[in-house]
């Protein structure tokens, strides 16, 4: 950053001295390297090739090849908490990330707002003479600045980014995807029948961010997050890719696991004495029913068919993100930046449950609490992966390509959730090439090692505020040196509720179940022991033996969690009731207007699982048509508009046939009131709110009929509330996607909501832990 003024200033400028180093930016070391950091979403060792996984990843093949891998690299078990110690290098609960952004409390551990003493990689590495870039997904803007009235000091720019293009929920559809740059919401170039998929998007936009700055300054290096949204549900990917896999995973998840073992065992990264740990490891009454595994052999043919299926466009996604990243690395060798440029590809957590035992062809109905079923599965088998589906494979493959671990995802007890692929290459910084690294590390050990890499000292301040110490440490002793202890030494782990903590070679862990079905009792709960320097799989409790060593890892657990604000704990208990989703401020009315951003859902009038009134004041011409205002997608929403002389209101419901809809006759001239009224009278066990829903038009009622609306989400991330258009995926199938209303205007559109909401506690917060 610029310094104090030491030129000399007198009244004649000829006898001044100027000082230019007092203003201008700093510039970094000579000769240090630019950064990348790849980081996908749910991802376990076992899936990807250079660990022996069945997933082909040419790209990551290549980079390992020639760098890399690390066996025993850890994250939080969950995105947003893993993503907060990449920007940081601290702790997630010391980020205030203790949970995803959407379970926030008011609590220091888990507000999901970083404080200012946590200054960001990219701020430090930007003052230091780097461009900064993030590419991809974000999640860790808190819910209360998702929208557009929100300041944007906790947004990309904010956190020390120069540029920024991606999105900034938890997950988004791959096909339409909500998308931002910089401060702003921006429409998709292209569509998917035009060869769009996000992955290719921020590939694209990558290589023009480096361009656009060595271009102009061939000098000075740069940082760059790359966040694809695979390997996140949505799994979305071309056919051709899909095609690529048939028949791949028809052996099953158990088979794949004895496959998948012996393999990484022949590549080093695990011991020869490794042993697999069972696919359901926890008694039935602390394990919720959407977490179970059924075995492959109690499945039918058809099952077994379907959840082959998806795995194989897991897969393809996987594959297809891998070599659109091949395209930014093959423009890096071109361009001679390869070599010097220090490249961690890594994921986030270990490989998602949340498809629950049977799979899902539309995650949004897991987020409305109403259940999958094998049979409306089925009936979408050949258009898994196409902008049709909204998909996730069953917890029996979370399990198979998190070998040989215990569970997955959102597990903080067992390395199923927290034990994730990292390769490292650097070929400028690293002599060894193609080999495995056994040291302990974990995620807020990565800024550490990028500042030594890049020569730059951890500063005092951070945009003038004294700064917390760093929680991680350098890796980079390892990269030459196969057999250097691991200068780690401890390290916890929490997530909703599930406990651990490492200690120089050993582990104590409980699973206390994320969404148990008791309450509380933490101080209940059964501790497990684990010598993780010869039991890697965590596969042999040793508490009887050790219960001494035990009891010191337990009270080390209390004193690291007190020091990193982990307490209060929070799972599905009393204590789970403080975590309400933040929403705008409620008021009973909401009045939108046409030509401004679209809402964010978490901003917008919730129409979700109550009584109210939606009404549109338009000016009709006989040329009319377009949407008049629209929410969700395909997979959950609402859409009022116009069409072929006829106005419409159509409910998707979770993108179950058929639309129910509501048609009458549209106004030919002048200005007109439209819109609908739901009287709800319901609400079922499945999340449906049954009620009265009647198409109005100016004092009339044109049409009438009962309706089942969704009391969760219209969707998980994007799809906002638009006004004169329908942005990104279209709700109905009587347009395409936009929809734009033309032959007239809207003017504004007004919403009156009742306060006859029911929440179903247990179930929103379900939804929650799964939005990473």
């Amino acid at each position: 950053m610029p310094g104090k003024f030491s030129g000399r200033i007198e009244l004649d400028i000829r006898d001044s001295k100027a000082d230019w180093d007092a203003f201008l930016d700093k510039r970094a070391p000579a000769g240090a390297p630019n950064v990348l950091v790849i980081l996908y979403d749910d991802t376990g060792q076992a899936a990807w090739s250079p660990y022996g996984g069945r997933i082909q990843m040419p790209t990551l093949d290549k980079l390992a090849k020639n760098g890399l891998i690390y066996s025993q690299w850890h994250t939080t078990a969950v995105c947003s908490p893993t993503r907060s110690c990449f920007l940081t290098g601290r702790n997630h609960h010391a980020n205030g990330f203790g949970c995803i952004s959407e379970a926030a409390t008011g609590f220091p551990g888990y507000a999901g707002h970083i404080p200012l003493e946590n200054g960001t990689m990219a701020s430090i590495l930007r003052d230091a003479g780097w461009s900064t870039f993030w590419v991809g997904k974000n999640h860790n803007v808190p819910v209360d600045g998702f929208g557009m009235s929100a300041s944007k000091k906790r947004w990309p720019l904010g956190l020390g980014y120069d540029r920024f293009y991606g999105f900034i929920g938890g997950e988004t559809n791959q096909w339409y995807p909500e998308l931002i740059e910089d401060n702003h919401f921006v429409d998709q170039p292209a569509q998917p029948e035009e060869g769009y998929h996000f992955s290719k998007d921020i590939a694209d936009k990558a290589v023009s961010f480096i361009r656009d700055s060595v271009q102009c300054d061939p000098e000075k290096p740069w940082y760059m997050w790359y966040c694809p949204g695979a390997n996140h549900a949505p799994h979305h990917a071309p056919q051709d890719y899909i095609d690529k896999y048939r028949g791949q995973f028809d052996d099953g998840y158990e088979a794949y696991r004895e496959w998948a073992l012996k393999r990484m065992i022949e590549r080093g990264v695990l011991p020869a004495d490794t042993v697999l740990t069972p696919i359901n490891p926890l008694p039935a009454d602390r394990t919720p029913p959407d977490d179970r595994v059924r075995p492959w052999d109690t499945l039918n043919a058809d099952e077994k068919r379907l959840f082959s299926r998806m795995a194989e466009v897991f897969a393809a996604m996987s594959e297809y993100t891998d070599v659109q990243i091949g395209r930014v690395i093959d423009y890096l060798e071109e361009s001679g930046q390869l070599d010097n440029t220090l490249i961690f590809y890594c994921a986030d957590n270990g490989a998602s449950g949340e498809g629950s035992p049977s799979g899902s062809v539309n995650e949004n109905r897991f987020f409305n609490g109403y259940p999958d079923d094998v049979e409306s599965n089925l009936a979408m088998i050949d258009k898994l992966g196409s902008p049709d589906t909204y998909n996730h494979y069953p917890t029996g493959w979370a399990v198979a390509f998190s070998t040989p671990y215990r569970m997955f995802k959102r597990y903080a007890s067992y390395a199923g959730g927290t034990c994730d692929p990292l390769v490292v290459h650097w070929p400028k910084g690293i002599r060894a090439k193609g080999e495995v690294r056994h040291q302990y590390h974990h995620c807020t050990d990565i800024v550490p090692t990028i500042l030594e890499a890049c020569g730059v000292p951890m500063p005092e301040f951070v945009d003038g505020v004294k700064q917390a110490p760093l929680a991680g440490v350098s890796m980079l002793y390892s990269f030459d040196n196969a057999q250097a202890a691991t200068t780690k030494k401890t390290q916890y782990y929490e997530m909703a509720g599930t406990r651990s903590i490492w200690n120089d070679g050993w582990k104590a862990a409980t699973d206390h179940a994320p969404i148990p079905s008791d309450q509380g009792h933490f101080d209940k709960d059964t501790w497990q022991l684990f010598h993780t320097d010869s039991d890697r799989a965590e596969a042999h409790d040793l508490a009887a033996k050790h219960p001494e060593r035990l009891e010191q890892l337990k009270a080390l657990w209390l004193s690291e969690a007190s020091r990193n604000n982990v307490l209060p704990l929070i799972d599905l208990g009393v204590r789970a009731m403080h975590a309400a989703e933040y929403h705008a401020p409620q008021r009973e009315r909401y009045v939108y207007y046409p030509n401004t951003t679209e809402v964010p859902e978490a901003a917008a009038a919730r129409t979700l699982g109550v009584s109210f009134k939606m009404l549109a004041e338009v000016d009709f011409t006989p040329e009319s048509k377009g949407v008049i205002i629209a929410q969700g997608s395909r997979f959950g929403g609402y859409s009022l508009f116009v069409k072929d002389g006829k106005l419409f209101y159509v409910y998707n419901f979770l993108g179950i046939t058929p639309e129910q809809q509501l048609v009458c006759d549209a106004p030919k001239q002048g200005r007109h009131v439209v819109g609908v009224e739901f009287v709800k009278q319901s609400i079922s066990k499945q999340g449906e709110a049954f009620g009265t829903m009647t198409l109005h038009l100016d004092d009339a009622a044109m049409a009438s009929a009962q309706f089942r609306t969704q009391t969760g989400r219209y969707i998980l991330c994007g799809e906002g509330l638009c006004v004169g258009y329908d942005g990104g995926d279209a709700v109905s199938k009587e347009y395409k996607p936009q929809f734009p209303f033309t032959g007239g205007s809207v003017l504004k559109v007004v919403f009156d909501l009742a306060d006859d909401a029911y929440e179903d506690i247990e179930q929103k917060f379900a939804a929650k832990l799964a939005r990473d």
